[in-house]
């Protein structure tokens, strides 16, 4: 039946197309018999009615030549019209016998062009939409305007205005020829919105087991209108209708409905111009696990898996929940992981239904061990600027190893860690050979612009205005520094940060600090060696002459390594710090002493471990940081030294933070930190000296007090370092913080989140007087924004809500709120 259906669709367009063939020749009709097709050799083929066409090149479409032999009437006339129909540029065809002498045939194709598009425009709605659209029609002046050209247009116009609620949108396109430039005509797409389309019901039926609040909670994008949701929209999407759909049995699924399944839904306008949507559900059977059984395991026995697997008798059966226990579980171990990071790369499990009875099921665990893997080769691509070396150093990965699906995953995170690349595009691929039991593995980057510039002007305490030129090379290179062709403007790939900074105001302050870190201190381990200097003075001068000042020279030096115990996110820091301190009429000493020079070395001990994802914006994880700065206990050992020619303190610090991401996607995070410092001396009656002390509030960002190692601890919403028990600072702080971060834009050029956040703190002036439970609270919101070319910029804005006494040289502060602005560092 359908070969002769086809038979007669061929026959129909065969005689469709002949219909168009007039004969005459010298204005004499000839009639052809199409009973009897008699065969002709072209003579000629001409084209007319073609005004801005090439004659030939229409011809040639045609496909038919002189001296070609065809048949009328016949199929070869008809294929040549379709031929020229396909090109989509004209708007009729006509093919006419000129005359017939002999066995030759003289052929003209009358031929009418569609009109091309010189402009377009819009009516009926605003600029910014008119705007929007332009980028999603495509059109194109000089593109020929077919029908399918309109209808398309029309459909693309309607489709985006009812994505965004608008259900009953009507489009026309209207043509009207351009004045100007020859067959051409300038569109016109009409547009007649109408009112936007709000979801007034979702109603569901056929559920018992589970509410009509707890389905419409599962459906993201489709919700209906209430007066109390104002930031909920409730316009109506297809698309994402049938995900949310899709949701609602997921969400059966997961509760143990395993058979439920949607019967019908309805999509409807209501009288009063308002959706309402009736979905019927049957949920089916609610199902339990009974027995869980194993088979094709033998490097772990049953009960290890089972323990790994957590799932026991009389669960729930949830499929989704089985498979992330088995292949990959984000928030715990699996029964992948556990052969995977033991090198079985061909590890294959299959959970079978093998008995549903009543309501429970069996399951069998049908496991495909394989055999170990081993890593061939390793290689990254997509670095431009990054050395491999630095990257591959990074990885723990390594050829020859036994692959380990844990430590694929580190080594993304640490690739992430670096900062130099795009850690939204990180890619790792391996790429198993089965037969030789060897996997390959390519990993990708994208890199991002990481050396930063910073020029910026503040208030800087009783100095005033202080200008700011930062600096920042977070990927140098010294070695290929000494060539002048890798000056393009910065040598850079090899993973080294240098950093110089320049603050002044005049001649009356200027500070200054260059530091060089290499983090990989001969190639081979992760040890770290940096080396700093600086330079601060700070004068008052009157008439020329300087009455009062102090000036101070310091540098350090550092080693650092990983660690390997505990866990290898944990390393180790020593650092030998000298600053001397150089006075003149400069009372902050004391007293007793406001002119000479001071000296202070001291020993950093810094035992820390992170294991954030990544640096820009954490989503898992977290940071720990314990600090120890000891100087020499010099009044131990001589009771009756000048104290003041070397100072002594010891110092204590504990910083840790926490991220939780909050959603699947990692968009809401939750961060929990808290921050200790206390400052002692080495003798209960030696009082604690004026440096290394703690200021708090504010931004934390500092600048009333320029002595090195001054710790500044941001409080938002009160003001800069006026939680503080006197103009020095205290010697004992604590800080607890809760942040909520919601991630805007992950582009890495500026990459952009918002907050809200609670903290509390305080700062004492003894050890006697601190009391962890003693806080000052505040709360708020702001918002940060990460470029590559400047570092961190934000702002917050925070209420404080409790009064802050009056100390010494600090004036007392009422509740209430205050902005923060924030450049190039986070809060502690």
């Amino acid at each position: 039946m359908i070969k002769y259906f086809w038979l007669f669709l061929f026959v129909l367009l065969t005689t469709a197309a002949s219909a168009q063939v007039n004969i005459g020749t010298q204005g004499t009709n000839v009639e052809l018999d199409y009973n009897n097709p008699k065969e002709y050799r072209i003579g000629a083929v001409t084209v007319s009615g073609a005004k801005f066409l090439d004659p030939n090149t229409l011809i040639s479409i045609t496909g038919l030549r002189v001296g070609d032999r065809i048949k009328l009437p016949g199929e070869d006339l008809s294929k040549a019209i379709h031929k020229l129909w396909d090109q989509g540029i004209l708007g009729n065809v006509e093919v006419s016998i000129t005359k017939i002498e002999g066995d030759q045939v003289f052929l003209d194709f009358f031929l009418t062009e569609r009109p091309r598009l010189s402009r377009f425009d819009f009516s009926g709605i605003k600029k910014g939409q008119a705007d929007a659209l332009r980028d999603k029609i495509k059109l194109i002046r000089g593109k020929v305007v077919t029908d399918a050209l309109l209808s398309t247009t029309k459909n693309t116009v309607r489709n985006y205005f009812v994505e965004k609620g608008y259900m009953n949108a009507k489009v026309n396109v209207f043509q009207k020829p351009d004045s100007v430039l020859p067959n051409s005509v300038v569109l016109n797409i009409a547009v007649d919105k109408g009112n936007k389309v709000r979801i007034e019901e979702i109603a569901f039926e056929g559920n018992e087991a589970i509410s009509d609040k707890k389905l419409r909670r599962k459906m993201k994008k489709t919700k209906e209108k209430r007066p109390y949701k104002l930031f909920t929209s409730s316009k109506f999407n297809r698309a994402l209708y049938e995900t949310d759909k899709t949701s609602v049995i997921d969400y059966y699924n997961s509760q143990g409905f395993r058979d439920a399944t949607i019967v019908s839904d309805s999509v409807y306008m209501r009288p009063n111009g308002k959706l309402a949507i009736q979905i019927k559900v049957d949920e089916g059977n609610k199902y339990f696990y009974r027995n869980i059984s194993w088979t094709g395991n033998y490097i772990y026995d049953a009960k290890q898996l089972g323990s790994v697997l957590g799932i026991k008798k009389g669960d729930v059966y949830n499929k989704e929940e089985l498979n992330k226990r088995l292949q990959y579980n984000p928030n715990g171990s699996d029964v992948s992981s556990l052969y995977m990071d033991d090198g079985y790369l061909f590890f294959q499990i299959d959970p079978v239904e093998v008995l549903v009875e009543g309501d429970s099921i069996d399951i069998e665990m049908r496991v495909r061990e394989g055999a170990q893997a081993r890593i061939k080769e390793v290689t990254v691509s997509g670095n431009t600027k990054t050395s491999d070396h630095v990257i591959l150093r990074e990885l723990y990965t390594i050829p020859g190893q036994k692959f380990s699906r844990s430590d694929l995953i580190r080594s993304q995170r640490e690739i992430a860690t670096l900062g130099y690349f795009d850690p939204e595009q990180i890619g790792m691929n391996p790429i198993p050979n089965q037969e030789e039991g060897t996997v390959d593995i390519k990993y990708t980057v994208t890199e991002k612009p990481s050396d930063q510039i910073t020029l910026s002007g503040g208030w800087g305490g009783p100095y005033g205005i202080v200008g700011t030129v930062g600096l920042v090379l977070n990927n140098f290179s010294l070695k290929k520094a000494g060539d002048p062709r890798n000056w393009r403007p910065i040598p850079g790939g090899d993973g080294q940060r240098l950093a110089l900074n320049i603050q002044a105001n005049g001649l009356r302050y200027q500070s200054y600090s260059l530091s060089f870190t290499e983090p990989w201190l001969g190639g081979r381990k992760r040890n770290s060696f940096s080396v700093g200097i600086n330079r601060t003075v700070s004068r008052t001068i009157s008439n020329g002459e300087e009455l009062q000042g102090i000036r101070i020279n310091g540098g350090s030096v550092s080693l650092g390594r990983r660690l390997s115990w505990p866990d290898n996110y944990f390393s180790l820091s020593h650092s030998l710090s000298y600053n001397q301190y150089i006075t003149k009429n400069y009372p902050i000493f004391g007293a007793n002493y406001q002119s000479g020079t001071l000296n202070s070395i001291s020993f950093i001990n810094t035992l820390s471990r992170s294991s954030i994802d990544q640096l820009t914006f954490p989503r898992s994880g977290s940071t720990l940081s314990l600090s120890l700065n000891l100087t020499p206990p010099y009044s131990l050992f001589d009771e009756n030294r000048d104290a003041m020619k070397w100072i002594e303190f010891n110092k204590w610090m504990l910083d840790a933070s926490f991220f939780t991401s909050l959603t699947r996607k990692g968009k809401l995070v939750l961060n929990t930190r808290a921050h200790f410092g206390f400052l002692g001396s080495y003798r209960k009656d030696q009082a604690v000296g004026p440096v290394e002390r703690f200021k708090l509030g504010g931004s934390g960002l500092g600048g009333g007090n320029i002595l090195v190692g001054t710790e500044y601890i941001g409080l938002r919403g009160y003001e800069d370092e006026s939680v503080s028990p006197s103009s020095q600072g205290g010697v004992a702080y604590n800080k607890f913080v809760t942040e909520l971060r919601y991630l805007v834009s992950p582009n890495p050029q500026a990459t952009v989140y918002v907050l809200g956040f609670a903290e509390a703190g305080n700062n004492f002036g003894s050890i006697q007087q601190y009391s962890p439970f003693k806080l000052y609270r505040s709360a708020g919101i702001g918002a940060r924004i990460f470029m590559a070319a400047f570092g961190l910029l934000g702002f917050d804005y925070g209420w404080g809500f409790d009064k802050v006494p009056a100390a010494t040289n600090v004036p007392a502060t009422k509740p209430g709120g205050m902005f923060h602005f924030i450049i190039g560092q986070q809060i502690r």
